[in-house]
């Protein structure tokens, strides 16, 4: 029973994984406004270490447009312009030697909605790996079924519950997708 537990935890781990990914994969697209969370997955060619730009650089978000980046090491701002410029993040950063500042356009809505159709694809994928998860843990309850570790009712208890779990972790992945897509539908 105690492996039981620990399997069953364990799977509600991961599908709270799964929940925590999607979100921060959410976070780098870019919306109406501007946001820190657009240069999340920006990495800076710095000394020959890919660098994460926020930990190089203070980010600000100056107005709803506007991200200023001003780096700790003045010597690197010209590998973050380099790199911030790769990044296709649909404006062209403004290297002053100091700061880069960063002014988004405002998205056509042609744009919004092709950007509602990819993250809709993208919960469906995270959706599947919810359920993958929820697969994998039936097969394992039948095994201790038929090995006798658990009872049928078990079984079917266990069952239900990792059904519950499943929908509930589906929810919060609907209600991620749709408080993103109200985000990018607002001009």
């Amino acid at each position: 029973m105690e492996g039981i537990a620990a399997l069953l935890t364990n799977t509600k781990t991961e599908m709270a994984e799964h929940v925590a990914r999607l979100e921060r994969d959410l976070a780098t697209i870019r919306t109406g406004r501007a946001s820190a969370g657009l240069l999340e997955n920006v990495r800076v060619d710095y000394y020959g270490t890919p660098t994460p730009i926020k930990q190089m650089a203070v980010i600000n978000v100056l107005d709803a447009k506007t991200l200023e980046i001003q780096p700790w090491d003045i010597s690197a701002i010209n590998d973050i312009d380099k790199a911030l410029q790769k990044a296709d993040l649909g404006a062209s950063p403004v290297n002053n030697g100091k700061v880069i500042r960063i002014t988004l356009p405002s998205m056509t809505e042609e744009r919004r909605k092709q950007l509602a159709k990819n993250i809709s694809k993208m919960s469906e994928d995270f959706k599947v790996a919810v359920r993958n998860a929820r697969r994998d843990v039936m097969d394992k309850l039948k095994k201790a079924q038929k090995a006798s570790e658990i009872t049928e009712d078990d079984l079917k208890r266990y069952e239900a519950d990792v059904q519950k779990t499943t929908d509930s972790f589906i929810a919060q992945i609907d209600q991620v997708i749709k408080h993103k897509e109200e985000e990018i539908m607002k001009i």
